[in-house]
């Protein structure tokens, strides 16, 4: 346990961010999860009004250090190489 007074609070601070992150990355992967879905199913049109929200908030997860940049870039091309192939099918 720690004893300093600038300790403890780093210790409140740590729990803090990690519940906000842990929020975060849940949010991020539902909204990946709902865009894959919605390509397994076939459903271009959906994958085509879901794909910018979920770019946005790759991007917004990237810029609060949730998630690294190099993974976010791998999220969103992936997701578009699915999004563009079920829409040229």
């Amino acid at each position: 346990m720690a004893h300093s007074l600038s300790a403890i609070k780093r210790v409140r601070q740590n729990e803090k961010r990690r519940v906000r992150n842990r929020a975060d990355r849940t949010r991020l992967r539902t909204q990946i999860k709902k865009l894959r879905q919605a390509v397994d199913a076939g459903n271009a049109d959906e994958a085509q009004k879901l794909m910018p929200d979920t770019i946005s908030l790759i991007d917004l997860m990237v810029k609060k250090r949730v998630i690294h940049e190099n993974a976010g870039s791998r999220y969103k091309s992936r997701l578009t190489r699915r999004v563009a192939a079920a829409s040229a099918s």
